[in-house]
């Protein structure tokens, strides 16, 4: 469970990562739309973990692999978006946010069984 400050603490990460992304976001991958989708931080507000969705890439498995190569350049920017407001940098760590594969994968598997009953009764 987290405590106040560290929803709070990755609100504000969350908001500013956003935004860098949707401003910087095609120098990292063209074409390709990064959503921030959740943002943890540690008690100590050292390290947070990113969690990414991302539209229109073909693989997301490179595309987290390019955003994780470019992970000081978005500290950085990011330190320059929030330093008046904390007091150091946290350390940034990306993941792959696939809630959204998840999600599909359950309605097909919802359809066939849907389908398998309705032939079932026929």
């Amino acid at each position: 469970m987290e405590s106040k400050r560290q929803q709070k603490f990755s609100r504000v990460i969350q908001k500013d990562l956003g935004e860098l992304f949707q401003r910087d976001g095609n120098t990292f991958l063209p074409n390709a739309m990064i959503t921030v989708t959740k943002v943890r931080a540690t008690p100590d507000l050292g390290i947070v973990r990113v969690y990414l969705s991302f539209f229109n890439a073909p693989n997301p498995d490179e595309a987290i692999g390019t955003i994780r190569s470019h992970t000081s350049e978005i500290r950085y920017n990011l330190g320059k978006r929030i330093k008046d407001n904390v007091r150091g940098i946290p350390q940034l760590e990306f993941f792959l946010d696939d809630t959204n594969e998840y999600v599909d994968r359950i309605d097909k598997i919802f359809t066939r069984i849907q389908k398998d009953d309705e032939t079932k009764t026929e």
